[in-house]
């Protein structure tokens, strides 16, 4: 089978997922706490594409070595703030969904950091980062090329 290329992508396809991203972008969360949480959606889904393009937008953006290497056991450190931890706490839960209700602690718990618009774009977020996951990984989109637009 011939693999799907970026080419082969149905026209209008990406640029509908990167408007839906712009306007999770227009929100009053930090870039920062985006890049943050969409880069572990993307270790937890274990998608290397995403992984290296939201590693470097962190670098570009001032993040320390020391906070981009224990992402991936963010729970075991002291090196994340707890609106950062609740975040990303909701960035877990919501991108390996149990059967069932949603927690509603989870929600309880991010009340205390984001306002209600926030907590609805931090959950696009989530959402959207999932999404191109999935596709990066359908595709076979190859990792490492990624540069930050500066």
């Amino acid at each position: 089978m011939k693999q799907i290329t970026f080419k082969d992508i149905p026209e209008g396809m990406f640029e509908t997922l990167r408007d839906v991203e712009n306007f999770s972008n227009t929100s009053s969360l930090d870039k920062k706490l985006m890049e943050l949480v969409r880069l572990r959606v993307s270790q937890k889904n274990g998608c290397a594409y995403c992984v290296d393009m939201h590693y470097k937008e962190l670098v570009h953006l001032g993040a320390s070595e020391l906070r981009l290497s224990t992402l991936c056991v963010w729970e075991d450190t002291t090196f994340f703030s707890d609106k950062e931890r609740a975040a990303l706490k909701f960035a877990d839960t919501l991108t390996k969904l149990q059967r069932g209700p949603f927690p509603k602690t989870i929600i309880e718990h991010l009340q205390a950091y984001f306002t209600q618009s926030e907590i609805c774009h931090l959950a696009l977020c989530i959402a959207q980062i999932n999404t191109w996951n999935r596709l990066m990984k359908a595709f076979h989109f190859e990792a490492g090329h990624y540069k930050v637009e500066v």
